[in-house]
């Protein structure tokens, strides 16, 4: 079921599938929800899940505040319409960014959350000046333009190898962003804070799923945090760079079940 909410005169699109306890999903950046969809048709029988479009992504419209907390509102205001106390929160990348800001601000209304390809470190300067010289990129020529030099990077070279038809239907998918709305983005990503903090005072479960090829979040930035919390899951992708719920689908769908399943 497709649904929208209104802040502050601005919509946000999610849709609504399935039955059971609620899971939140949450896309990162260049995407929308669509790319959850596998993880949707295989979870929907055990779960009620909520996806939506990001503010500036997809159907949903920008809102002022982009920062990823400001964002970590647009879910609540999602959770809050939807009449849910607490839910499950998967974030993929910048989503996972997002996750973070939630969890920092609204622990009591979530049963567990997961960083998929993801990281509570903040950007380093390298990072930094790598998101600043995409913005002047995005400025002068455009967001397709973007997406489709820098989205096969995001994949493994197993991918890009056995199935390229897979990251050239994912790009073709890229085609409606506007070039502010990625600018909001990766300004927003180089100004959040480091949030290993929320790891290590979490009391709840906490899932990450890696890509041993991850050239956005390093496999090894991962390891390094994955000790943080006190009930952590923890698991490798090993044929996936960061687009683990396209590359290897059946075990991201596994994977994700099994964690959501826990009591």
């Amino acid at each position: 079921m497709e649904k929208q909410v209104i802040i502050t005169g601005r919509k946000i699109f999610y849709r609504v599938t399935g039955n059971g306890k609620p899971v939140l999903l949450v896309h990162g950046f260049g995407e929308t929800g669509e790319v959850w969809n596998d993880q949707v048709d295989y979870l929907k029988h055990r779960f009620l899940l909520i996806v939506p479009d990001l503010p500036g992504s997809g159907k949903s419209d920008i809102i002022d505040d982009m920062s990823m907390e400001g964002m970590a509102e647009i879910i609540k205001a999602v959770v809050d319409a939807e009449s849910l106390n607490r839910v499950d929160l998967i974030g993929h990348s910048m989503g996972g960014y997002i996750t973070l800001a939630f969890a920092e601000k609204y622990p009591e209304m979530l049963h567990s959350f997961g960083l998929f390809h993801s990281t509570a470190y903040a950007d380093s300067e390298e990072k930094k000046a790598i998101r600043q010289k995409g913005i002047a990129f995005i400025r002068q020529h455009g967001a397709f333009e973007f997406l489709k030099t820098t989205t096969s990077n995001l994949f493994s070279s197993q991918t890009k190898d056995e199935t390229p038809e897979l990251i050239d239907e994912f790009v073709q998918s890229l085609n409606n962003f506007l070039p502010d709305s990625l600018v909001l983005y990766y300004q927003s990503m180089i100004r959040r804070p480091d949030r290993t903090a929320v790891l290590k005072g979490s009391k709840m479960p906490v899932l990450f799923i890696m890509g041993e090829s991850d050239n956005a979040v390093p496999l090894q930035d991962g390891l390094q945090q994955s000790h943080l919390p006190e009930r952590a899951t923890i698991h490798i992708l090993h044929h996936s760079g960061h687009m683990g719920m396209l590359e290897e689908t059946e075990k991201s769908n596994r994977l994700l079940e099994e964690f959501l399943m826990e009591p």
